[in-house]
């Protein structure tokens, strides 16, 4: 499938994140990284060192402290309740990753290895997406209900709804990813044979800006072992960001 857009600078200056998500929670802020040029392959020794890498961060961080009074997790497990999921049954994509970093975070492909290593590093939530799947740019909002998410179950094929006021990634046909950063629909998943991905980081308080730029500096440093003509755009997304196209 063709990309739908003319650059990667384009694709990101349509994505956005709707009012209600802000008045929900002010503090989050996106980061959106869009690349093209990616050469897939399967785990390789150079992504088996970087999870080695990160279920060490995540033992030593795990040490004196359980994964839920981590300071950002706890922050996403409250931003959970606030939108009516619950935690403890439905984990942020990062809790997720943390809880499996002592027995061993999953070996999947490399592409997929890089991300998830990055997310357990810096402790945020990272999700991967073929940028090819998309249909539209990519919107965070809140669900109205009516909105298809595509996933298995069992094997076979089902299409899902979000509940009503929860938050979402979708574009234009369906929902990309249930629950903000819980479980990612099967028609935007990345494959063995993605070479234009959209990378996107989640981020609450007490994490800061610089914190989330070097989380973004870090996934595009070890991305750029998987291509030689790797193009890269990237765009951040804040309360402040929409407030000023508002006034506009």
């Amino acid at each position: 499938m063709p990309l739908q857009h003319n650059t990667l600078e384009e694709f990101l200056s349509k994505a956005r994140v709707e009012a209600d998500v802000f008045a929900l929670q002010p503090d989050c802020r996106v980061m959106l990284l869009a690349v093209e040029g990616l050469m897939p392959g399967p785990s390789d020794q150079g992504s088996e060192v970087l999870l080695e890498t990160a279920e060490i961060r995540a033992r030593d961080a795990l040490r004196d402290q359980t994964v839920e009074q981590l300071p950002h997790v706890a922050a996403w497990r409250e931003a959970y309740r606030a939108f009516g999921a619950k935690p403890q049954r439905t984990r942020n994509s990062v809790e997720a990753l943390l809880r499996r970093a002592a027995s061993g975070l999953p070996r999947v492909n490399r592409l997929t290895d890089i991300y998830n290593a990055v997310s357990v590093i810096h402790q945020s939530p990272v999700g991967g997406e073929d940028l090819t799947r998309y249909v539209g740019a990519p919107r965070l909002a809140r669900a109205g209900g009516e909105e298809c998410f595509e996933t298995s179950v069992g094997g076979e094929a089902e299409t899902e709804h979000p509940a009503p006021g929860e938050v979402i990634w979708l574009d234009d046909i369906g929902v990309t990813c249930r629950r903000w950063n819980w479980r990612q629909a099967q028609r935007t998943q990345l494959s063995g044979d993605t070479t234009s991905a959209l990378f996107i980081l989640d981020v609450l308080d007490p994490v800061t800006d610089d914190a989330l730029k070097t989380a973004a500096d870090d996934l595009v440093g070890n991305l750029t072992r998987l291509g030689t003509d790797l193009q890269f755009a990237c765009r951040q997304i804040s309360s402040e960001d929409s407030r000023s196209a508002d006034a506009n």
